[in-house]
């Protein structure tokens, strides 16, 4: 593929994953979440959102695909494990944030727009 073809092809991905996390903040704002991040970058990584409901502190990965069950597929292990040293950094930087407890949270969003959250979807092993 060409230069000009990769930059396109980025280009799109970028506008498909920027319109996926609006969507998913929309999603966490009618379920009555407070957007205090978007795509934070911290020493370990970017965290795509960060929100909090009730003391309840969750860092959001955000999975775009044509479908729900291919977007859940998308999170892999060394995603996961970045986005548990991003949250600890962010942490670290915010203190007194999560007084009810901390969660990562998947969101996902199918082509179609439909958005899923799997709550607590991992944690430290």
């Amino acid at each position: 593929m060409s230069e000009a073809g990769r930059r396109l092809r980025g280009g799109r991905a970028e506008l498909a994953g920027r319109g996926a996390e609006a969507a998913a903040e929309a999603a966490l704002a009618a379920a009555g979440w407070l957007v205090l991040g978007r795509r934070v970058r911290t020493v370990a990584g970017e965290i795509d959102l960060v929100a909090e409901r009730e003391g309840v502190l969750a860092f959001i990965e955000v999975k775009a695909r044509p479908s729900l069950t291919e977007a859940a597929a998308a999170l892999l292990r060394r995603q996961r494990e970045r986005l548990l040293r991003a949250g600890e950094c962010w942490l670290a930087e915010n203190p007194g944030r999560g007084t009810a407890g901390v969660r990562f949270d998947l969101l996902l969003v199918a082509a179609d727009g439909t958005v899923r959250r799997i709550a607590d979807a991992f944690r430290l092993e």
